[in-house]
C-alpha cells in the first residue's frame, strides 16, 4: 500500500513537472529574412544613426555623435519598458548557415525599470563586429509580466552590411568637436583693433563650422570688451564694433539676426590688470554664449 502511494506521488510530481515545462515558453522577437531592414536616417556632420526594426518589440539603434572621440552608443528601444531591474544575457548566435558553430557569450546588459536598454561604446562596437561577421546578437532575459516566460530578442544580420558602410562613412565625417566645445567661448583681439588673434580666428572658424551644421540653435549672446588703452568713448565704440562684426559672421553662417544679442562693454568688467601687455591682452576679449533648442 505504501509503495502504491509512493508511486502515485511520483506520478503526480512528474505530471506537475510536465505541466510546468509545457507552460514555460521562450517568446522570440526578431525580423525574418524577408523583412530584415537596416537604415541610416538623418545623417549629418553632428550625428549618425543605424537603425533596425524588430517586429512587435521595438527598435535597435546605434548612434555616433560629433566630438573628438566620436563615441558610439546603442539603444534597445522597447515598446514595453522593463517593470523592474534585471540583467539580460547577450550572446552571439551563429546564423542558420553557420549552424554547427556554438553561440558565444558577449556580455551582460542591465535592464532598468521604465527605461530602454542602453550600452556603452565598447559593448556597442562588439555588437557591430558580430553583425558584420554575419552573426546574430541576441538578448535573453526573464519576462517581467510572466514569470514562466523568457524573452529572446534578435538583431538580424540580414541586409546589415549595405548600410553599415554608410554608417561608418557618416561617422568618419562627423565634426571632431561637440556643441559643448563651442557653447561658451572667449576670444582675444589684437591691440586697438577689431581683428582677432590667430588662435581666436581658429576658434571662430570652429564655431562657424558648427553653426552651419546645426539647425537647432536657439540664441547667441555676444559680449565684447576692451582694455583701458585709449579713451573710454573710443573703447566703447570699439567694443560695439567688435560685437557687431561677430554677429555679421554668424548671420553669414545661417543664424537669424533676431536670435543674436550683442553688447559692447568698453573698459568695464576687466578680468586682469591693465598695467601689463599680458593683462591688457586678456581684457581685449569677446565672450560668446550659444544655446540650443
Amino acid at each position: 500500500m505504501l509503495v502504491k502511494k509512493q508511486v502515485q506521488c511520483l506520478f503526480v510530481g512528474l505530471s506537475m513537472g510536465a505541466v510546468f515545462s509545457a507552460n514555460a515558453a521562450l517568446r522570440s522577437y526578431g525580423a525574418a529574412e524577408s523583412n530584415a531592414i537596416w537604415n541610416t536616417p538623418e545623417a549629418s556632420r553632428l550625428s549618425c544613426q543605424l537603425e533596425h526594426n524588430i517586429p512587435r518589440f521595438g527598435k535597435a539603434r546605434f548612434l555616433a555623435t560629433a566630438s573628438k572621440d566620436k563615441p558610439l552608443h546603442f539603444t534597445l528601444d522597447m515598446l514595453i519598458k522593463p517593470e523592474g531591474y534585471d540583467v539580460a544575457d547577450v550572446l552571439s548566435v551563429p546564423p542558420i548557415w553557420k549552424a554547427g558553430n556554438p553561440a558565444r557569450s558577449l556580455f551582460d546588459a542591465n535592464l532598468l525599470k521604465q527605461f530602454d536598454t542602453e550600452l556603452d561604446s565598447k559593448a556597442s562596437w562588439l555588437l557591430l563586429t558580430e553583425l558584420e561577421k554575419g552573426n546574430v546578437p541576441t538578448f535573453y532575459y526573464q519576462d517581467w509580466h510572466n514569470s514562466q516566460d523568457k524573452i529572446k530578442v534578435e538583431l538580424s544580420s540580414v541586409n546589415f552590411r549595405r548600410n553599415y558602410l554608410s554608417f561608418l562613412e557618416c561617422r568618419d565625417a562627423l565634426l571632431p568637436f561637440s556643441f559643448d566645445d563651442i557653447a561658451y567661448t572667449v576670444m582675444r583681439y589684437e591691440s586697438n583693433s577689431s581683428e582677432l588673434t590667430r588662435d581666436s580666428k581658429k576658434r571662430l572658424e570652429k564655431i562657424g563650422l558648427y553653426l552651419e551644421n546645426d539647425p537647432n540653435i536657439d540664441s547667441v549672446v555676444i559680449n565684447a570688451y576692451t582694455d583701458s588703452y585709449g579713451g573710454r568713448y573710443i573703447n566703447q565704440q570699439l567694443s560695439e564694433k567688435r560685437a557687431d562684426a561677430i554677429k555679421s559672421y554668424m548671420t553669414e553662417k545661417g543664424i537669424a539676426a533676431e536670435k543674436i544679442v550683442t553688447q559692447g562693454f568698453g573698459e568695464k568688467r576687466h578680468v586682469a590688470t591693465n598695467n601689463t601687455i599680458i593683462g591688457r591682452g586678456k581684457n581685449r576679449r569677446v565672450v560668446i554664449q550659444i544655446e540650443k533648442v
